[in-house]
């Protein structure tokens, strides 16, 4: 593969190979029996990354993408030995359509088509340029407008002023009218922004991310921004982008994972390890959207499984631990607790001693926040004998009593919750010598040393 993408269903083709299967309404049965799902493309970058060092390490050279006329007879071929009955009339029809082409045509890629030289990972000074996803991958709602044609000469020109114009008038107007930012939201501009968004010049990187982050605030336009292959630059400038550029552009990824459609395939973008950097800015806007993004990203599981193998539960108890941003953090181990890899790395970092001293200190800054401290440990009780060895180690069921006492109706119920898990008790865990059961880790990796 040169250019492959994710399509709905998860498998991954490419690019032009899946614009020839819509172009001939073809919807292949892959060898598993499985039906690959069209309706959304976006590009995967992961493989194409992994594809380019491949290349780079083996001394080859990269491959190329196959042309849409290519990729539209090689569809064709498919089509006719699986329904050879209507062979007849399907060549009729395909041979028709190349006789009215003229030589121009047939060489050209259609309009809806990106070009494999947009698509490209261009290398250049400063922030990496990423161009993705073409202008089919996005639904045009409305026609050309007056106002869009002449903001896009704007933004498209070669002086910088008329940008730094163009974007400051674009964000002006999308700050407040709502219905301007959904008529506005086209795949021209948004082509346009996304050149915009990686330029070295102050002003106009950061005036064209405000503006898009006006445009995601309308929920319509949402899985649009995405589809439009916006995301990867974005995801650029928060890592190397001017301070300013950086808070909207976590604002943005904030705006765009509160849609459910948009949340896995930002995870797999790459914009987790950047927004956990993130957290750590200098900038308090930045850290604050950065975990609300991070809140909403991890309440997909793939999202949760990528968090805990970046390495994220300590970091973020780290946090917890020195009250950086308590709640927001809180929120996010919450989700992390919910999934069994996630649940695992909390236990192994001793999250369930860092909550329990929490609730012991007492030192919220309001009742919700000692309910997310607590919905974190519920999460955790689902860890089995291990998360009743730790409890127990940490005194946890004196402790919760107490609190249920004193809290809220809410905090009481959770308090609850967790105390019948430590309370149930079957056969096999009347005899389990806790001490033993929490000391294994530290035996089996003594054990390894040693063998090593």
């Amino acid at each position: 593969m040169a250019d492959p993408v994710i399509v709905s269903s998860g498998h991954t083709f490419e690019r032009h190979c899946v614009h020839a299967c819509k172009s001939l309404s073809f919807t292949p049965v892959l060898p598993d029996g499985s039906i690959p799902d069209f309706s959304t493309v976006i590009p995967n970058l992961a493989l194409k990354s992994a594809i380019l060092n491949f290349c780079r390490s083996s001394f080859l050279d990269p491959p190329k993408p196959i042309n849409f006329l290519t990729a539209e007879n090689l569809v064709f071929t498919l089509k006719a030995t699986r329904n050879p009955q209507n062979l007849a009339k399907d060549t009729a029809r395909f041979n028709g359509l190349r006789v009215i082409q003229s030589e121009t045509e047939l060489n050209r890629v259609p309009r809806h088509i990106s070009t494999s030289s947009e698509e490209s990972v261009t290398p250049r000074s400063g922030p990496t340029y990423y161009s993705s996803s073409s202008a089919s991958d996005v639904e045009t709602l409305n026609p050309n407008s007056i106002e869009e044609d002449e903001l896009l000469v704007k933004l498209k020109s070669s002086q910088i002023s008329e940008q730094e114009e163009a974007v400051i008038s674009f964000r002006k107007l999308t700050r407040t009218r709502e219905e301007t930012r959904f008529q506005l939201c086209t795949p021209r501009i948004l082509s346009a922004l996304r050149v915009l968004i990686t330029s070295r010049y102050v002003s106009v990187q950061v005036n064209s991310v405000a503006a898009l982050v006006n445009l995601s605030l309308e929920n319509r336009n949402k899985v649009k921004i995405l589809r439009s292959g916006i995301v990867p630059s974005l995801i650029d400038v928060l890592k190397s982008g001017f301070q300013e550029s950086q808070e909207h552009v976590a604002g943005a990824l904030f705006s765009l994972a509160l849609d459910d459609q948009n949340k896995t395939a930002i995870g797999v973008l790459g914009a987790l390890p950047p927004l956990l950097h993130a957290l750590r800015s200098e900038s308090e806007r930045t850290r604050h959207d950065s975990a609300l993004a991070l809140y909403h990203l991890s309440l997909v599981q793939s999202n949760r499984a990528k968090l805990v193998k970046l390495g994220a539960v300590q970091a973020l108890l780290g946090m917890v631990k020195t009250g950086h941003m308590m709640g927001r953090i809180l929120l996010i181990l919450c989700n992390l607790a919910a999934s069994s890899e996630g649940r695992a790395a909390m236990l192994d970092g001793g999250a369930v001693e860092c909550f329990v001293c929490m609730l012991r200190k007492g030192e919220f800054d309001s009742e919700s926040m000692r309910e997310n401290c607590l919905a974190a440990l519920y999460g955790l009780s689902h860890g089995g004998l291990r998360f009743k060895g730790l409890a127990k180690e940490a005194a946890a069921e004196e402790l919760l009593i107490q609190v249920e006492e004193m809290g809220s109706e809410r905090t009481r119920d959770k308090v609850r919750k967790i105390l019948e898990v430590l309370r149930q008790k079957d056969e096999e865990e009347e005899e389990v010598d806790w001490e033993k059961l929490l000391n294994s880790d530290d035996d089996i990796s003594q054990a390894r040393i040693r063998s090593s």
